[in-house]
C-alpha cells in the first residue's frame, strides 16, 4: 500500500521484531501510546479501505513468543501488537482487505475472525479446492460443513494473490545479458535440506546433469545480493522448486533478471499466473521429470530468450508491490461497490 499510495496510506506495523531503530519507512509501531487512536481510526467514516495482514499465530501464543524472544532481554516487549488484529472484531465502516501471505494452504484458526470481517480475503497458497482452507488437524471439511451457507459465503470472498517481487529487488539495475553471455544452464541458490523433499530429490537430478556436461550451479550458502543477481542474469533457467510453500520470490526474481523460471508443477490457484511455455517452464514432480525437462528445453535457446523477455514484462506488469497493491484495492473496492480508488491504512 505504501508503494502504490504513499500520500494516502497510514501504516501501523504489528510486526513484533520492528523497533523504533529498525522499522519500515513511514511505519507507526502499534503500542499503548497509539492503540486507542488506532481503534478510533478504524471506525472513521472518511476511511476508504483497511488492509490488514493475517496473523501468524493467536494472541496468547504471540504473547508467549514475545516474552521468550531474545530481544526481550534488552527490554523489547511489544506485547500489545499481538492484539491489534483483534480490533477488527469491533466492526468497521470501511471495506476490509485481508492479506494472508503465509506458507500454509489453510487459514489459521486465529484468522477466521478476519475472514468473517473481510470484504475480500486474499490468500497466497490458495488450494484449488478452497474448502481445504478450513482443514484442521489433517481433516478436510465434511459434507455437512460444505453445505452450510456461512462457509459458502466466506469462500465466495476469497481471492488468490501472489507473493510477488520483493521491493528490495526493484531498486537495483538489472543489466540485460545477451544470449551469448549466458554461461549457466541451470542456477539455484537456496536451502535444500530441511526445506522440502522435492528440492532434495531435484538437486540430485541436476547434479547428475552436471556430470553429463550441462552447466549447473547450485548454492546452498548465502550469496551476496549482487552475486545472486549476476548469476540469475547469466543463467538460461532458474530452478524454482516448491519449498515451505509453492509460490516463492525466486520465480519473480528470475523473470526480472531476464531468465526463465523452471518451476515444479503448481499445486495452488494463482493470481495472474506465469504461463507454461510462454513465461516459464513447469515440470512434473515424479522422479526423472526435472532432468528430462531440462534436457528438452535447452535444445531451443532462441525460444528461451523470447520467454525470458515475456516473463520479465509480465512480472513488472502484475507482480511488483505496486501492481499487487492496485489489484487488492481495485478488487476490494469493486466488491464493496465503492469506486473510489484511494488507499488507506493497515
Amino acid at each position: 500500500m505504501r508503494h502504490a499510495f504513499p500520500e494516502t496510506t497510514r501504516f501501523f506495523s504489528t510486526f513484533v521484531r520492528d523497533s523504533e531503530q529498525n522499522k519500515p519507512a513511514g511505519a507507526e509501531l502499534v503500542s499503548a501510546r497509539n492503540l486507542f487512536s488506532l481503534t478510533r481510526q478504524l471506525s472513521d467514516p472518511a476511511l476508504d479501505l483497511i488492509v490488514v495482514h493475517a496473523s501468524p499465530h493467536g494472541p496468547l501464543e504471540g504473547v508467549v513468543r514475545t516474552i521468550f524472544r531474545r530481544s526481550a532481554l534488552s527490554g523489547h516487549l511489544p506485547i500489545l501488537r499481538n492484539f491489534a488484529q483483534q480490533l477488527l472484531k469491533r466492526g468497521t465502516r470501511a471495506p476490509v482487505a485481508v492479506l494472508d501471505l503465509h506458507d500454509s494452504p489453510s487459514i489459521f484458526a486465529c484468522n477466521l475472525h478476519l475472514l468473517e470481517t473481510a470484504t475480500l480475503y486474499f490468500k497466497r497458497e490458495l488450494p484449488p479446492d478452497r474448502w481445504q482452507l478450513f482443514t484442521r488437524a489433517g481433516k478436510i471439511p465434511s459434507r455437512r460443513q460444505r453445505e452450510r451457507a456461512y462457509y459458502r459465503n466466506a469462500l465466495s470472498r476469497v481471492r488468490p494473490i501472489s507473493l510477488g517481487m520483493p521491493d528490495s529487488m526493484l531498486g537495483y539495475h538489472h543489466p540485460e545479458h545477451l544470449p551469448e553471455n549466458k554461461d549457466i544452464d541451470v542456477f539455484f541458490a537456496g536451502r535444500l535440506k530441511s526445506s522440502s523433499t522435492l528440492r532434495e530429490r531435484g538437486a540430485r537430478e541436476l547434479n547428475r546433469l552436471s556430470s553429463e556436461g550441462l552447466r549447473v550451479e547450485i548454492h546452498e550458502d548465502r550469496l551476496s545480493p549482487s552475486e545472486y543477481r549476476d548469476r540469475c542474469a547469466r543463467a538460461w533457467l532458474i530452478w524454482a522448486p516448491e519449498g515451505y510453500g509453492w509460490d516463492c520470490f525466486r520465480t519473480y526474481e528470475a523473470a526480472l533478471a531476464g531468465s526463465v523460471p523452471l518451476v515444479s508443477r503448481q499445486t495452488i490457484e494463482r493470481h495472474a499466473p506465469l504461463i507454461d511455455g510462454e513465461h516459464c517452464i513447469y515440470y512434473d514432480v515424479e522422479p526423472g521429470q526435472l532432468a528430462q525437462t531440462v534436457r528438452r528445453v535447452l535444445q531451443n535457446k532462441e525460444q528461451l530468450s523470447r520467454m525470458a523477455k515475456a516473463a520479465r514484462q509480465h512480472v513488472l506488469q502484475h507482480h511488483t508491490p505496486q501492481a499487487l497493491a492496485q489489484y487488492v484495492v481495485n478488487s476490494t473496492l469493486s466488491a464493496a461497490r465503492q469506486p473510489n480508488q484511494n488507499a488507506a491504512c493497515e
